[in-house]
C-alpha cells in the first residue's frame, strides 16, 4: 500500500511546488480527462445528474450520522445548511409548477433531511455550534443572486415569476457552500466528517457540471436554444463551472490528505 501512495505523493509534492498558473493549467486538464473519460463510460448522461444527486445524499447521510452519533455540529456552517435549504426550496417549488419528475423526489428528500440538520444545528446541538467561526453574511449572496435572477433568467412561456424563481435557485446553489468553505478556513483544521461532506459537495457538483458539458455537446448545442435566448444559457452553464472550481481546490487538499493518510485535514491559507 505504501508502495502504491509514493508515486502519488510524489505528485502531489510536484503540484504543490508548481505556481498558480500552472496548477490552474492542470486543474482544467484534469477536468477535460474527467469529462472524457465520462463521457465514454457513462452512456445516458441523465444518470450523471441522479448520481450527483444520490452523492449529495451520501454526503448529508454523513452529516446525519455525525449529530446523531458524536453529538456535535463543530465545523458545520449553519449559514451553508440555510443556504442549502432555501435554493431546494426554490428548485422544488419550481419541479412542483414546471417540471415534476424523478428529482421532486430527489429534492424533496434532500430538503428534508436538509431542514433535519438544520433543526439539529440550531435547537439540540446549539452549545457545539461555531458561531463565531460562521461569519460568513450570507446576505452577500442572497442579495446578488436575487438580481441576477431579475436580470437574467429563462425566456420560456412559463410564469415570469416561475421563472425568476427559477434563475434564483441556480445562482444561489453555485455558491451555497461558502460560508461552509469560510467556517472551515477559520478553523483551519477539518474534522473528518466535515472533510466527507464537504468533498462529497465537490463531487456532486462535477457531476452535476459533467452533465450538463456532456449533453451540450452530444446535442451539438441544440440543449443552450431549447433553454431559452439571449444571455441564460450561457450563465447556467457558467453557474456549474463556478460551483465546481469553488470547490476542486479543497477537493485538491482532501485527497492528498487521505493520500497521505491523515485523519484529520489541515487546510493551508488562501484555500478559499
Amino acid at each position: 500500500m505504501r508502495g502504491a501512495r509514493r508515486p502519488i505523493h510524489a505528485v502531489a509534492t510536484w503540484v504543490k511546488r508548481q505556481p498558480p498558473k500552472v496548477k490552474a493549467f492542470l486543474c482544467v486538464v484534469a477536468g477535460i480527462a474527467a469529462l472524457v473519460f465520462l463521457r465514454f463510460i457513462v452512456h445516458d448522461h441523465d444518470n450523471l445528474f441522479i448520481a450527483a444527486e444520490a452523492v449529495h445524499a451520501l454526503g448529508i447521510s454523513v452529516l446525519i450520522y455525525k449529530l446523531t452519533k458524536e453529538r456535535t455540529c463543530a465545523g458545520l456552517s449553519l449559514k451553508s445548511q440555510d443556504l442549502t435549504a432555501l435554493f431546494l426550496a426554490a428548485r422544488l417549488y419550481c419541479s412542483f409548477v414546471m417540471e415534476y419528475d424523478i428529482h421532486t423526489v430527489l429534492d424533496t428528500a434532500t430538503l428534508a433531511t436538509t431542514l433535519w440538520v438544520i433543526y439539529m444545528i440550531r435547537f439540540k446541538l446549539r452549545p457545539s455550534y461555531m458561531e463565531d467561526k460562521d461569519n460568513f453574511a450570507i446576505y452577500f449572496v442572497v442579495v446578488p443572486c436575487a438580481l441576477l435572477a431579475l436580470a437574467v433568467h429563462p425566456s420560456t412561456s412559463h410564469n415570469i415569476f416561475n421563472r425568476i424563481c427559477w434563475a434564483f435557485c441556480v445562482y444561489l446553489e453555485a455558491v451555497s457552500v461558502l460560508p461552509q468553505l469560510r467556517l472551515m478556513q477559520n478553523t483551519k483544521i477539518v474534522e473528518p466528517f466535515t472533510a466527507h461532506y464537504v468533498f462529497a459537495l465537490g463531487i456532486a457538483r462535477f457531476l452535476s457540471c459533467a452533465h450538463w458539458v456532456l449533453q451540450v455537446l452530444d446535442t451539438r448545442g441544440r440543449l443552450l436554444t431549447a433553454l431559452g435566448y439571449g444571455l441564460w444559457p450561457p450563465m447556467v452553464l457558467l453557474a456549474e463551472i463556478v460551483q465546481t472550481f469553488i470547490l476542486a481546490d479543497f477537493c485538491y487538499y482532501y485527497v492528498k490528505s487521505v493520500v497521505g493518510g491523515q485523519l484529520v485535514l489541515r487546510l493551508p491559507s488562501g484555500v478559499v
